[in-house]
């Protein structure tokens, strides 16, 4: 397997369910829809993103080879999507408390 795909493998596989996951963070809820709000949604995703990437890569240069070439794959995956999943989720946090404020 050539190294690029190696490392970008757990992004290759969980791309469609980020995907899910971001057009349901886009979608809900439907109303306030303003300019602010697309920006901040769209900010949030691409930082969600940027946290599974940067941290797949750490993740998967960390990863002790001992226990073998699926290890690295296992850790970059399980960590990764927990800090995608942080990201959103603090994003969803605030943006639902803003848009009670406002």
């Amino acid at each position: 397997m050539s190294p690029l795909v190696s490392l970008n493998l757990a992004l290759i596989l969980f791309l469609p369910w980020l995907l899910i996951l971001g057009v349901l963070y886009w979608l809900y809820p439907r109303q306030p829809r303003h300019g602010r709000r697309r920006l901040f949604d769209a900010g949030a995703l691409a930082a969600s993103l940027a946290a599974f990437v940067l941290t797949m890569q750490w993740a998967y240069g960390y990863a002790d080879p001992r226990w073998g070439g699926m290890w690295k794959q296992i850790l970059a995956t399980s960590v990764a999507y927990g800090a995608f999943l942080l990201v959103l989720g603090l994003a969803f946090a605030f943006r639902r408390r803003w848009m009670a404020r406002s």
